[in-house]
């Protein structure tokens, strides 16, 4: 999968935020314009696989990490490095 040119720092927020439970995949997709399958592909490529696969499992099916399964807006924590 073609993945756009990204600097050390860029790969370290997007792995964080992908670990975040309540930074949804819409988020990295408006801040660095990757979508949910191109940070699954980025993470496999960045992580050892025993820990792509304890992130996977954690991920799927997550309603946070899914924002249109969300069933809250309001009062939920923003980063402050997160644009949206």
């Amino acid at each position: 999968m073609k993945l756009p040119n990204l600097d050390s720092t860029e790969i370290d927020r997007i792995v964080e935020m992908a670990w975040e439970d309540r930074t949804p995949f819409k988020a990295i997709e408006i801040q660095f314009g990757l979508k949910e399958k191109q940070v699954i592909a980025l993470m496999r490529r960045t992580m050892k696989t025993s820990s792509f696969k304890m992130w996977r499992k954690r991920v799927t099916g997550r309603k946070t990490k899914h924002q249109v399964k969300r069933d809250f807006v309001a009062g939920r924590f923003k980063s402050k490095n997160q644009k949206t």
